[in-house]
């Protein structure tokens, strides 16, 4: 396993950036994931009040205590400002969830000398894995993927 990956998962908070009301979605799969393995987790999207009975904040600057890691599970041209905001938020660590072309953010937050992970699953790596997720960690092992 990547040592940004270990290091981003001895977070003991995260923020879930695009977490989504709709509960088969992605954003709201992972929050109530990360929240059933035992993270302190905060939703934060500008549309919603709650997440899975849990106060969501519009930006990262909302949350009343402090983060030690960001996911980020939305495009990129949705998280303008995200970057300097963790910054000055005294956030060093932050994920960007496979899928979308996130290489300038992940750039960005490098240089502004956070640990990065990118085009991971973090559901392949927080234990417990469980599900299909499981068997795409065997098998990202099995070809050297992990």
């Amino acid at each position: 396993m990547d040592e940004n990956i270990r290091e981003f998962l001895q977070s003991k908070s995260i923020a879930v950036i695009g977490v989504s009301a709709t509960r088969t979605k992605f954003g709201a799969l992972v929050y109530r994931a990360l929240k059933r393995n035992g993270f302190k987790v905060y939703g934060v999207n500008p549309s919603l009040a709650s997440c899975d009975g849990d106060t969501c904040y519009a930006r990262l600057a909302d949350i009343p205590e402090p983060v030690e890691g960001v996911l980020v599970v939305v495009r990129p041209e949705r998280v303008k400002g995200l970057i300097s905001e963790a910054a000055r938020g005294g956030i060093e660590r932050i994920w960007f969830q496979q899928g979308p072309d996130h290489t300038k953010l992940a750039n960005q937050a490098s240089e502004a000398g956070m640990t990065v992970v990118a085009d991971k699953c973090i559901l392949m790596y927080a234990k417990p894995v469980a599900g299909i997720h499981r068997v795409h960690r065997f098998f990202a092992r099995l070809f050297g993927k992990y």
